[in-house]
């Protein structure tokens, strides 16, 4: 099981993710947005195994939050999801899930990450 941190604006988004991985066995936080991501993270002092955030939010998206929380905690492991070609472009050297996925897609990516980075 791990503690994974799930930062989403679009609410069905982040239950269903939410959702998905709790069943997969992940103890899960929640934030609706990058600077309530990023103080969780802060908070919790790194200790999540897995951040997996939506890249365009506002406030703070979902690279800007990645990009503070690796500077405070250079072994965060982060998977960001959009369902935006620019998005992904922008964010072309981190991990990212295409946007509409499916249950055992999001939970296959999430396992994927944690081995890969483990």
């Amino acid at each position: 099981m791990a503690k994974l941190l799930i930062v989403e604006d679009d609410e069905s988004v982040r239950t269903l993710a939410a959702r998905a991985l709790e069943r997969a066995g992940h103890m899960i936080d929640i934030a609706a947005d990058g600077a309530q991501g990023l103080a969780l993270i802060r908070a919790a002092r790194g200790g999540y195994d897995l951040v997996v955030s939506d890249i365009r939010m506002p406030e703070m998206d979902g690279i800007q939050m990645a990009k503070a929380a690796a500077s405070l905690f250079p072994a965060m492991k982060i998977l960001l999801m959009t369902g935006y070609a620019d998005q992904r472009e922008r964010a072309e050297e981190l991990n990212v899930v295409q946007k509409p996925f499916t249950l055992a897609e999001i939970r296959a990516r999430v396992e994927q990450a944690l081995a890969c980075f483990a």
